[in-house]
């Protein structure tokens, strides 16, 4: 059963970000069988950061979220255990706390359940179960003392459950708010954008047509809808395969079309649902500290923020599932540059100040 979430202010949280960091975020959901405490966070940070939790004792979960680079890694593709490439780019987390699905084909639906796929996938941690991660914590000098004093519980009675449930309390307290951006539109601070900056909000708004994935409400500003489109990016990888692999599905006793794992990323939300008009959708992703995390896309394949820009002002990639909301632009050059300048106001002062 999926759990009652209850909401509470982050000035219940301990270990969020302080008051005036807060700004232009909404309230933190918290599962009612999961609540905040200090001790849990400090054992999940600890959990997030341990190499011992992969098959060759290299991965943890910081090694692609790497706090420097706004918990993202810098890379087109995430590398796991053995140098292995995986099929997609790493996404911030970030805020991950406020997103209705995680991962970018919204596979999994709390950030416990979230915590539990990249253990088991042969190309992140690579293990075969998750009993090796729960001997590791029992017989450790310090975690057991720290699962009593989270969860109550003699360590024999400590399960992976009590492991990701410490490592979304941590993940819940990575946010971030009070960019310029949230100065200027929440606190009217007309002076925290350039004019340049200024001009790109409203073409992120009107001609941009941003806004309309990348919401902005009157009193917060997550940067996502929680939703899934097919912009175009990456289909031309499955385009000649599709059909067959489409008719090999319908066909219960045909063997399945043979795609590689690039290639079945590429399918999108198509892999959880099924549904037809879902292949090649992927979540909005968040804006915020935008700047700090290129690569950017699904796959990486847009290198900066100018490549992003251009790539929605020539109105994406033709195809069969293309979404309505992309089409061309239009955008003059100083349009561009603007919308860039507006973009770098999403950065968070506690995140800027890592920017190397």
């Amino acid at each position: 059963m999926k759990a009652v979430l209850i909401f509470i202010a982050f000035n219940l949280v301990p270990g969020s970000l302080p008051a005036n960091d807060r700004l232009g975020l909404p309230t933190l959901p918290i599962p009612a069988d999961n609540p905040q405490t200090e001790t849990k966070i400090e054992l999940g940070k600890r959990l997030f950061h341990e190499r011992r939790f992969s098959a060759d004792g290299t991965i943890s979960c910081a090694s692609c979220h790497q706090a420097d680079k706004a918990f993202t890694d810098g890379l087109t593709r995430a590398i796991g255990i053995g140098g292995q490439i995986g099929p997609r780019n790493t996404p911030t987390v970030v805020n991950a706390a406020f997103y209705a699905s995680l991962f970018l084909d919204g596979r999994r639906d709390s950030l416990e359940n979230q915590a539990l796929d990249p253990l088991l996938n042969p190309t992140e941690h690579g293990l075969h179960n998750h009993q090796p991660i729960v001997d590791i914590v029992v017989n450790h000098s310090t975690y057991p003392a720290l699962f009593e004093k989270s969860f109550a519980i003699q360590p024999q009675k400590i399960t992976i459950t009590h492991v990701t449930k410490a490592i979304a309390s941590y993940e819940r307290t990575l946010i971030s708010g009070n960019a310029p951006f949230d100065r200027y539109f929440f606190a009217s601070d007309r002076k925290a954008l350039s004019d340049s900056a200024a001009r790109g909000l409203k073409i992120f708004r009107r001609k941009g047509n941003c806004a309309n994935c990348h919401e902005i409400s009157w009193n917060n500003a997550l940067f996502t809808d929680n939703r899934f489109y097919n912009i175009g990016v990456g289909f031309e990888r499955i385009a000649a395969q599709l059909d067959a692999y489409l008719v090999s599905l319908q066909n219960n006793n045909a063997r399945p079309y043979n795609l590689n794992n690039q290639q079945r990323s590429e399918l999108g939300r198509f892999s959880v649902t099924r549904v037809v008009s879902d292949i090649g959708k992927f979540r909005t992703p968040t804006l915020r500290n935008i700047a700090l995390t290129a690569p950017y896309m699904h796959d990486g394949s847009q290198k900066t923020l100018q490549e992003v820009i251009d790539y929605y002002d020539k109105g994406g990639n033709k195809n069969p599932y293309l979404d309505p909301a992309i089409f061309p632009l239009e955008l003059t050059q100083q349009e561009k540059l603007d919308l860039v300048e507006f973009l770098k106001s999403l950065t968070s002062p506690a995140y800027s100040d890592t920017a190397g």
